[in-house]
């Protein structure tokens, strides 16, 4: 098209009249050239015109170009006619779809009216027909209520039956509608928060009947259970387990049935340890496969501790037997906890009505076993107090008291503190603390009268020794009991105050009317025995050491009394004097030469006089170093008056050194004499 618009325009410009201007031409030549040039080829129209030309093929004379330009006339109005040919029909089509349309929506309209008058005749019913299907919602809500009511506060007459019968068994279908009607009575608090508060009351009234009776029921049941029970029998029923701990909700109830059942547990324990003890059972016939305690135990020690063992033996069986009963672990007993394997029989339910069961049934198990062993813990009273008065030896009275005081820690952890067994253990241990108190008391009245007796070689007298080897007994003992282990320092204390120091207040009333160094020597001989006894224990050890600081200050006093003999036989105590004062007085020749002579005599037999006067101490190498301390103090005073003596003779005349007093020994040769 472009193409024939160019032409046309071209064959315009040729055609023009000839009397336009030539510049006029020009220019619209020079346009018409430039429009040309300017289009794109790659312009569709322009494209489709050059290619249109080159199918013609048109010649570049004008005459072509004239009957192309005819051609293209000619076939753009052939083309125009087809198209309005082709328009005609399809107006005519579009008549024929006017008139489907129109009467289409003829029948639309129809249709809209019929559907409108089937509507407002079917609106009432559909609204009647809403209302009815929200009030069957509303009835079938409360249905399922009605239904949840009755499943969790309505009984069946099964379950009634089931409760307060007496032809019906206790078994788990009992304690499940037991478990049911508290449930409901719980439940009743939720109904009395309504106004209408009708309902609640009356499931009220008529649940707590069912569950008094039910009560009732299983009290009955539980009475005549206990008539026939065996507890040597470890396999309780299950029912019989869960009776218990439900009872435990009723205390008044529960503790009936513990009455019943404690008064047979007390008959059966006490007729069990009067034939324990004497070989008789309840019938009066002598039963052979026992050995009575009362023929078989000659000493009080072996008696008591006979009589022990069996309580104890039976404590722990009356306790595993009662803890089977009660579905009761070891922990729950201690701790009142509900963690062992029985504990699901004790747990029914997590409502607020069996809250504080296992407590009350922990507390009530003490209490039953206290019950329980009341007459033995009588008998045992009476028996272990005749037998610790009978004793009149006090190694077996501190026996009995380690024995009784080892029973007394075993029940408190068995028991629990303040338990009857516990209370009565304790109670007997204080009795035989006091007898064996008073024997030893009445071992050292009947001692005192050697504590007069000064013995011949000072060696430890024979009480004293004899309280040594009662007090090793006694403190072995202590140490392989409990109480050794709990490193109980007055209880060692009370045994030195009791066992140990009223012996040595003998030694040292004995030494007081001595002579010394007798006296020293019996106290240090009596106190290294004493020591050594001591140092043998472990709980005794600290007394040792002061006992040995005690010896060491003896010891001393020993020295010093023998280096005032060495000073005194040797005849330098005047001189020595003289020098311990300070008095600035000159020592004359005469007096040199006697105290040289009493030296003289005095130094050869110095060692074996000391030794002798020693004798006494058994310690021989404690004697020989009081010997040796004490001369080596005798030889540094002679070499203080030596010195003292040089001093003065350089004073008086230095003119002649040779003149003056001395001695006829140096003190080299008196340590080498002394030594």
């Amino acid at each position: 098209m472009a193409l024939t618009n160019n032409i046309h325009q071209h064959h315009g410009l040729l055609s023009t009249p000839s009397n336009a201007s030539s510049t006029k031409g020009s220019d619209l030549m020079v346009l018409k050239v430039a429009s040309v040039l300017s289009t794109s080829y790659s312009d569709n129209d322009f494209r489709d015109a050059i290619l249109l030309a080159d199918q013609r093929a048109v010649g570049s004379n004008g005459k072509n170009r004239r009957q192309l330009r005819l051609d293209l006339l000619g076939e753009a109005i052939g083309c125009n006619g087809e198209i309005v040919g082709e328009m005609g029909l399809v107006a005519e089509r579009l008549k024929l779809v006017r008139g489907v349309v129109e009467r289409l929506n003829s029948r639309i309209q129809d249709m809209k009216r019929q559907i409108d008058s089937a509507h407002d005749r079917t609106t009432p019913a559909l609204r009647g027909m809403a209302s009815l299907f929200e009030q069957r919602m509303a009835i079938e809500r409360k249905q399922e209520i009605l239904a949840a009511i009755e499943s969790y506060f309505i009984m069946t007459d099964d379950e009634v039956e089931s409760l307060t019968s007496t032809m019906k068994p206790v078994d788990s279908t009992f304690f499940s509608n037991l478990q049911k009607a508290k449930r409901i009575t719980l439940g009743c608090d939720i109904l009395l928060g309504f106004e209408s508060q009708t309902l609640g009351l009356e499931l009220i009234d008529r649940t707590s009947v069912h569950v008094n009776m039910a009560f009732q029921k299983l009290y009955k049941w539980v009475q005549q259970e206990f008539k026939t029970l065996n507890l040597e029998n470890p396999h309780v029923s299950p029912p019989m387990q869960q009776a218990l701990r439900v009872l435990a909700e009723r205390p008044s109830l529960f503790q009936n049935c513990l009455d019943l059942f404690a008064a047979s547990r007390e008959r059966s324990l006490s007729e069990a340890f009067h034939c324990a003890l004497t070989g008789i059972t309840p019938q009066g016939t002598e039963d052979a496969s026992i050995r009575p305690i009362d023929l078989t135990a000659h000493d009080p020690l072996r008696y008591v501790g006979d009589m022990f063992a069996w309580v104890h033996s039976a404590t722990v069986g009356e306790r595993e037997a009662l803890e089977t009963l009660f579905a009761v672990g070891k922990e729950d007993m201690l701790h009142a906890s509900t963690s062992s394997p029985n504990a699901t029989l004790w747990n029914l339910s997590s409502d607020k009505a069996s809250e504080g069961s296992d407590l009350k049934v922990l507390e009530a198990l003490g209490q039953l076993m206290d019950r329980n062993f009341l007459p033995v813990v009588r008998i045992l009273r009476q028996r272990v107090e005749q037998a610790i008065q009978s004793n009149e030896d006090v190694i077996p009275a501190y026996k009995i008291s380690t024995l009784l005081s080892f029973y007394r820690t075993t029940f408190e952890k068995l028991l629990g503190a303040g338990s009857s067994l516990e209370e009565c253990t304790g109670a007997l241990e204080k009795v035989a603390k006091r007898q064996f108190r008073s024997l030893v008391r009445d071992n050292v009245l009947s001692v005192q009268g050697e504590f007069q007796q000064v013995p011949s070689n000072l060696e430890p007298p024979r009480f004293l020794q004899d309280a040594f080897k009662q007090l090793s007994a006694i403190l072995q003992i202590y140490e392989s009991s409990l109480s050794a282990s709990a490193d109980s320092e007055s209880e060692i204390q009370g045994i030195l105050s009791q066992a140990f120091d009223p012996f040595m207040s003998g030694c040292e009333e004995i030494a007081k009317p001595m002579t010394y160094p007798e006296g020293g020597i019996f106290l240090v001989n009596c106190k290294l025995a004493a020591a050594h006894c001591l140092a043998s224990f472990e709980s005794t050890t600290f007394r040792a050491h002061q006992i040995r600081d005690e010896i060491a200050r003896d010891v001393r006093n020993l020295i010093d009394d023998q280096h005032a003999v060495f000073r005194r036989k040797s005849g330098l105590d005047a001189l020595l004097k003289t020098l311990d004062d300070g008095e600035q007085v000159d020592v004359s020749q005469a007096s040199v030469n006697q105290a040289s002579q009493e030296l003289d005599d005095f130094l050869p037999a110095a060692l074996m006089d000391a030794m002798d006067r020693l004798k006494g101490l058994q310690d021989a190498e404690m004697a020989q170093e009081i010997v040796e301390q004490a001369a080596e103090k005798f030889c540094i005073d002679f070499e203080r008056l030596e010195e003292f003596l040089a001093n003065q003779k350089n004073d008086e005349d230095a003119s002649n050194p040779d003149e003056g007093p001395s001695f006829s020994r140096t003190s080299a040769e008196i340590r080498v004499l002394l030594s």
